[in-house]
């Protein structure tokens, strides 16, 4: 691949720590790829931990980024820096059905027992 091709990638997570940066080739790896890369590598000891692609998104200069394109195809988004690290920041969706079993609500109604007196 050729030098120009490539390009360095950082992530940037919820906490203010990184993983990275990633030495990625811009025309063949796909937003899915890195995404992949971010689930392997992730920091033990978070207390929120994505288990699955699909809990993770890629933002780059305020855009969400598609998994089928290219970095090179986001090119736009991430802007041009010499020699510099591009940031991506990563937002984790824990998946709906697991939130749902977590944060039970109980909506049924309660009787309050008041020992008020009127006087």
């Amino acid at each position: 691949m050729p030098e120009e091709d490539m390009v360095d990638i950082k992530f940037r997570l919820y906490d203010g720590s990184d993983i990275g940066p990633f030495r990625c080739s811009s025309s063949t790896s796909t937003v899915d790829m890195l995404k992949q890369r971010i689930v392997s590598d992730w920091p033990r000891g978070k207390t929120i931990t994505p288990k699955v692609v699909n809990e993770i998104k890629l933002i780059s200069s305020g855009k969400v980024l598609d998994n089928n394109k290219t970095i090179g195809q986001c090119r736009t988004p991430f802007g041009e820096v010499a020699g510099g690290v591009i940031i991506m920041h990563v937002v984790v969706q824990p998946s709906l059905a697991k939130t749902k079993t977590e944060k039970k609500i109980d909506n049924s109604p309660k009787q309050i027992a008041c020992s008020c007196s009127i006087m």
